[in-house]
């Protein structure tokens, strides 16, 4: 039986993973003829991961999640203590990510190949993170949780409204920002100018 919050936080891994994919492909692509859009674009990424993830999926998994599958399944506790220092140094990653970026945009190119790098390892970082709650925890948890457990983590993960998830009820602040990567980005990333 799939129980929604193992549903919820597997739907956000893939938007958060479609975003990361999404940001390295803009760095690929390189800067776009508009050098103000291309970096508005990636500034909009980079608050959608420092805002959403950083400041409500990963708290509900570090607080409720993580400490009740550590409880019942005593081999995943390992896993669970570096997933929880991922999540620890989380945000500083993104607000280092969006300063250097800030800094690439009013400095210059000089500035391009330290964002380049910092962004790359952050996503090989962020990708290998969700993996790993994927093939251990969340394996771990479906064997182990109770249904009493099972409950009180939908209903707290049912308040995530992350808005690049295919959930009905979406937070309509979130859609501006949302509309606004997928209309400027260029195509494939998103909807603008190729």
């Amino acid at each position: 039986m799939e129980h929604e919050s193992m549903r919820v936080i597997v739907d956000e891994h893939s938007a958060l993973s479609a975003m990361l994919r999404s940001l390295i492909m803009m760095i690929d692509r390189g800067s776009m003829e508009d050098r103000d859009q291309f970096f508005d674009v990636l500034r909009a990424m980079l608050f959608y991961v420092d805002e959403f993830p950083e400041r409500l999926h990963h708290p509900k998994e570090s607080t409720m999640f993580f400490p009740r599958v550590a409880l019942l399944a005593p081999h995943t506790r390992e896993t669970i203590r570096q997933l929880d220092h991922d999540h620890a140094k989380g945000e500083a990653s993104v607000r280092e990510l969006q300063h250097l970026l800030l800094a690439w945009e009013l400095l210059g190119e000089s500035r391009r190949l330290p964002f380049e790098q910092a962004a790359r390892a952050y996503c090989r970082f962020y990708l290998e993170h969700m993996r790993l709650e994927e093939a251990i925890i969340l394996p771990a948890a479906q064997n182990t949780l109770t249904e009493l457990d099972w409950q009180d983590l939908d209903d707290a993960f049912a308040t995530n409204l992350d808005p690049l998830t295919q959930q009905s009820s979406r937070n309509p602040d979130f859609d501006l920002l949302f509309s606004r990567i997928v209309m400027q980005a260029p195509s494939p990333i998103g909807l603008g100018d190729a």
